[in-house]
């Protein structure tokens, strides 16, 4: 595929910095949505070689320039809050930051009149209820969402379809399973162990093992004597 101007928002999360490396790999231009707060520990190796800009999903002017000024070929819509306790506790920011934020992207590209390919990151959440009988999940069963995150990733994704078919912006929607790499956060499950079994190994603390419950929305924790 010839060089294309590609942009990722969330670009300097777990996804978005691999996302760029590969596709700087291929030669393409790769464009990147940060905000001043944002940790850029995860994209220090090729930072040089990104075009990062100072923009917020929520700041609907600032995203309109940037997606004018730039006229991506590709869209790759990451950011997000996504981790499914925070959404418990805060599911109005979860809500605004998911829907609203992808609203605004949709909105810009909309009215900078440009037709890029829009990847939108839904989430095997939005499946939430599934009975047994219904296994392995389909691409087509019955979306039951049962947290607010799942709820905002299933809006987004509902939107997504919306403009397409109002406005026909490619938008193509990926409903995501459980993905775990070694840029993941320690909030995740998966990371907080690899992590705890790392610092036993190396005896950075004691032989203690902490987990949470499987409930949902709970905030419990327990150890045991490895």
């Amino acid at each position: 595929m010839a060089a294309k101007k590609v942009f990722i928002t969330g670009i300097a999360g777990f996804v978005g910095s691999y996302l760029a490396e590969f596709l700087l790999s291929g030669g393409h231009e790769v464009y990147g949505l940060i905000r001043p707060r944002s940790k850029t520990d995860y994209i220090e190796s090729i930072i040089h070689k990104l075009h990062l800009e100072d923009a917020d999903i929520l700041d609907t002017h600032s995203l309109y320039a940037t997606i004018s000024r730039i006229k991506p070929d590709y869209i790759f819509h990451l950011a997000a809050q996504s981790f499914v306790p925070t959404s418990w506790v805060s599911p109005s920011v979860t809500l605004e930051t998911n829907i609203v934020g992808s609203a605004n992207l949709f909105e810009a590209v909309r009215q900078v009149a440009i037709d890029p390919v829009i990847q939108i990151a839904c989430s095997s959440e939005e499946y939430g209820l599934v009975h047994p009988d219904e296994l392995p999940i389909k691409e087509t069963n019955p979306l039951r969402p049962l947290s607010p995150y799942a709820v905002s990733k299933l809006a987004m994704d509902y939107l997504g379809y919306q403009y397409y078919q109002s406005y026909k912006i490619r938008i193509v929607q990926t409903r995501g399973f459980n993905h775990t790499g070694p840029r993941r956060g320690d909030t995740f499950a998966e990371s907080n162990f690899a992590k705890q079994i790392a610092m036993i190994e190396k005896a950075n603390r004691s032989r203690s093992f902490v987990w949470g419950t499987l409930r949902p929305a709970a905030i419990i924790r327990m150890s045991v004597i490895c």
